[in-house]
């Protein structure tokens, strides 16, 4: 027994004296690079395309010129076409923070792309389906998919650790110095630049518009394709005193609730009903929120009918929340007769919890219901079509860099509300021929859509350079197809000739 517990101590102090993660204090030995290339072929837009693919890793060095971080990414060149040096390059990443361009990688842009249920069905499991992609862009541009540091394979090496590259500033300081890198290997300073980030990567677009337009060493971008955008946390950051979201998150409460069945579709199109709920939300309900104790009981009442009608809830329910429904309750609470709960980041998708009374889900069905197939289909795909040779662990969407998030005081990623929004004023300002695609899902419950038409519509932006897109999808909404479709539309025209 005594040696037992001896092993055991010893084992303990093992644990101990060995530190829990790489991200409290970096451990890996500096590598050199491993990239991989390979030479492939397709069909995108109409035309018959070559190209080239280079998959592997970026050394950031620090001023000692020694290395600090190994960034992943995935870059498609076009080889068959003559004026190399002035055609549009796509710096494309997704958000979390934490999450790897996986999503946007093999959903959207990438020449194969994962098929999952269009109609919101979960996914189910292996085997998935990997298909080519003819809607990808390559045909017009090439693109370069970044994994910021504590996503896909990146990581920090050597005298890097992973809380340098985790905030908003130092996270867009590390892809931009990647993009730079980028461009001095591949001699482009001369192409058309572009950025597109989904969720909270449409924050490190904005931030990284600064990092690299900010100064003398000024590197120019033509455009910026924000996907399910989140530049002002308070617009969608709930906390007492604060009542934004809940003008933000209205008309997509809304829209759910047309969507699964709650409102009277009678004489209405779905574009008509949530344009009569944008004037409501911007008129007699924000006025209402805003006069508080001092509304009166009869205009109370009449607001909280109007908000059952609009949100399919039970107007008592409403009164019982004071006029002010929370997104993650109202995911609960909507189809809660019927058994389900919707997502958060497609409201289409619903599903079962263990039970049915609680305030908030088990999990999010829209997150479970791709999943599986996102993962699958990233690790196959680097393996067999880009000969990725690569054993540590793809981490598609950690929690661990948002974890440690800080802003340049070393406040939480959590607290208070950042605002990068009037980065893209300044950019419009400072750039005569920087212009703006803003997409939205109707269904999206985590950057509603009405959030960003607001913030779009302040911070020094000049609409008449941003264009406004959206979808009868949610945050995702490329797991939807005709949603893809007229997505990659947007995109081509966003390319178009002005």
């Amino acid at each position: 027994m005594k040696i037992k517990q001896l092993l055991q101590g010893l084992a303990l102090i093992a644990l101990i004296a060995v530190p829990a993660s790489a991200d409290e204090k970096n451990s890996h030995s500096v590598e050199a690079p491993q990239v991989y290339e390979t030479e492939k072929s397709g069909t995108f837009g109409g035309e018959k395309v070559r190209y080239k693919t280079i998959a592997g890793e970026t050394h950031l060095k620090n001023d000692k010129g020694e290395a600090t971080a190994s960034i992943f990414s995935t870059t498609y060149l076009r080889t068959d076409v003559k004026d190399v040096a002035e055609r549009p390059v796509f710096f494309i990443f997704n958000g979390g923070p934490g999450s790897a361009s996986v999503w946007l990688h093999l959903g959207v842009y990438g020449p194969k792309r994962v098929a999952v249920p269009s109609d919101a069905k979960d996914d189910g499991a292996a085997p998935f389906r990997l298909v080519d992609n003819p809607l990808s862009i390559l045909d017009l541009a090439d693109m370069v998919f970044i994994d910021p540091v504590g996503t896909g394979y990146s990581r920090a090496v050597g005298e890097g650790e992973g809380k340098d590259f985790w905030g908003i500033k130092k996270d867009a300081q590390s892809i931009a110095e990647f993009i730079r890198l980028w461009l001095v290997k591949h001699n482009r300073w001369n192409s058309p630049k572009y950025l597109s980030g989904e969720s909270y990567g449409t924050t490190r677009a904005a931030a990284l518009l600064d990092e690299l337009q900010g100064g003398w060493t000024d590197i120019a971008v033509n455009g910026i394709v924000f996907v399910s955008s989140i530049l002002d946390f308070q617009t969608a950051r709930y906390q007492p005193g604060n009542d934004t979201p809940y003008i933000s998150y209205l008309p997509t409460m809304a829209a759910t609730a047309w969507y699964h069945g709650k409102i009277d579709k009678a004489g209405r199109t779905l574009e008509g009903f949530i344009d009569e709920v944008r004037a409501f939300t911007l008129g007699e309900y924000a006025s209402a929120l805003l006069l508080g104790n001092r509304l009166p009981e009869s205009s109370f009442n009449t607001v909280a009918d109007k908000v059952a009608a609009y949100t399919g809830l039970r107007t008592q329910y409403v009164k019982n929340a004071n006029l002010r429904i929370n997104n993650m309750r109202f995911m609960k609470e909507l189809l809660r007769d019927e058994g389900y709960a919707v997502g958060r980041l497609d409201s289409r998708y619903k599903g079962r919890d263990y039970e049915g009374t609680g305030a908030t889900f088990d999990n999010d069905p829209s997150g479970y219901g791709i999943d599986a197939a996102y993962t699958a289909g990233i690790n196959h795909y680097m393996k067999n079509d880009l000969g990725v040779d690569i054993e540590r662990k793809y981490q598609v969407l950690s929690g661990t860099p948002g974890r440690h998030w800080a802003e340049p005081r070393e406040r939480g990623y959590s607290e208070g509300y950042p605002n990068v929004a009037p980065h893209v004023g300044t950019a419009m300002r400072e750039n005569r021929d920087f212009r703006v695609m803003l997409a939205s899902g109707y269904y999206d419950l985590a950057t509603p859509f009405f959030a960003s038409d607001n913030t779009f519509n302040a911070n020094g932006i000049d609409t008449s350079r941003v264009t406004f897109t959206y979808y009868e999808a949610g945050h995702m909404m490329y797991v939807h197809e005709p949603s893809l479709e007229q997505f990659v539309k947007d995109v081509r025209a966003f390319l178009g000739p002005r």
